[in-house]
């Protein structure tokens, strides 16, 4: 059965993909998973039978609602879609996107718009936290042009600034869920943090790695990509996340002294099986947090290339990328390393089309009624054709 779904493609960040209203889609997981399986065309290479975009940067799936917490404006659930295979996460939260969400609510008559900036509060589903969106709406209208550049988006666009509360053990509850700073796994040393997202960090001369290599170049080192795999997969039974073979978390990340005067660490960011062409927000988060750690890698790194004084906080971080930078800001509470109370960062959005999106269904899959799309008239042509 054809289905036509409101949709508005929006890129946030170094991402893009469709945005949806929770309300128009199966209320369980399962029957999410098929709907958007097939919104974006996943089983495809190039995704041809969809809207997805054939990389992991541009098959991703916003679902937004009104909030069910209480101290939030929207609910924002996110879905990584697997692009040749089928599978549909909704276990990582995409920062990226998180600054689309926002401009969707507002547009999609959501939320309403208050003065020259609007500030909306914004409850992630996939990992039950709070983060806060200023979005500048003048004369009551979201505006996408501006002069804020971000590395990795051509062009320039309008400031959206994204505060990330209390950011700390976003899917295991704990910043350092290990309960050390620093493991060894198959004899490499590594440091497993969670603030915003997950991630298994280490030095890239443990790997054989400069550190500041292309993301293909990585990509083609089998070897040493394999060696990242194994880590990751005893990193995440060391977490307690279980047996992480089909989960795209905990994410690794390669670390490196900074190549700039200005940079804190080079970052190198797998999601996880391919080196991201720029940085995760939620990624550059945890990195973030991870740079004021007494003893973590992130600070280790920081030290030694003399751009962190030892036991500082690091309350401005640099974090460059394949594409250039993305600069952190951190608040801690009472000075403490282990308590951020807010991390925020600069991202970019725009709307790219508003419409929608049809799919067809199985009739035994519970779909909202009026999501069912009018029948199709059928076209016949006459098998002679007149020439004149």
């Amino acid at each position: 059965m054809m289905h036509s779904l409101p949709c508005m493609i929006l890129r946030g960040g170094t991402s893009r993909g469709p945005f949806l209203r929770l309300d128009h889609l199966p209320d369980n997981q399962e029957g999410r998973r098929e709907v958007l399986r097939k919104v974006m065309g996943s089983g495809h290479v190039l995704q041809i039978d969809g809207i997805g975009g054939g990389n992991s940067l541009t098959s991703k799936v916003a679902l937004v609602g009104p909030s069910t917490h209480p101290e939030a404006d929207v609910d924002y659930l996110f879905a990584q879609v697997g692009i040749e295979g089928d599978q549909v996460d909704f276990s990582p939260n995409c920062g990226n996107m998180l600054a689309a969400v926002g401009p969707y609510a507002i547009e999609s008559g959501m939320i309403a718009a208050n003065g020259d900036l609007t500030h909306l509060r914004i409850h992630n589903l996939n990992t039950r936290t709070l983060i806060d969106s200023l979005v500048p709406t003048p004369n009551g209208q979201v505006v996408y042009q501006g002069d804020t550049h971000i590395s990795g988006v051509p062009g320039a666009g309008s400031a959206i600034k994204l505060g990330f509360l209390g950011a700390v053990g976003a899917k295991t509850g704990k910043l350092l869920p290990t309960g050390q700073v620093i493991d060894v796994i198959d004899g490499v040393e590594v440091t497993c943090l969670d603030s915003a997202t997950p991630v298994v960090l280490i030095e890239g001369a443990s790997l054989g790695w400069a550190g500041n290599e292309k993301p293909e170049e990585m990509d083609a080192n089998l070897e040493a990509m394999a060696r990242l795999e194994q880590i990751r997969l005893k990193a995440g039974k060391l977490m307690g996340m279980g047996d992480v073979s089909g989960s795209v978390l905990p994410k690794p990340v390669i670390l490196s002294a900074p190549r700039t005067e200005s940079g804190t660490l080079c970052t190198r960011y797998f999601v996880p099986h391919r080196c991201h062409a720029a940085l995760a927000v939620t990624g550059a988060i945890t990195l973030a947090v991870a740079t004021s750690i007494e003893g973590s890698l992130a600070q280790r790194v920081a030290v030694e290339a003399g751009v962190l004084a030892p036991g500082a906080l690091a309350t401005q971080v640099q974090l460059e990328h394949p594409a250039g930078f993305l600069d952190v800001e951190v608040e801690h509470a009472n000075n403490d390393p282990m308590t951020p109370s807010r991390v925020s960062l600069l991202r970019t959005a725009r709307k790219i089309m508003s419409g929608e999106v049809f799919v067809d269904l199985p009739s035994s899959l519970a779909m909202p009624e009026h999501t069912l799309a009018p029948s199709s008239a059928t076209v016949h042509y006459s098998k002679k054709c007149a020439v004149d």
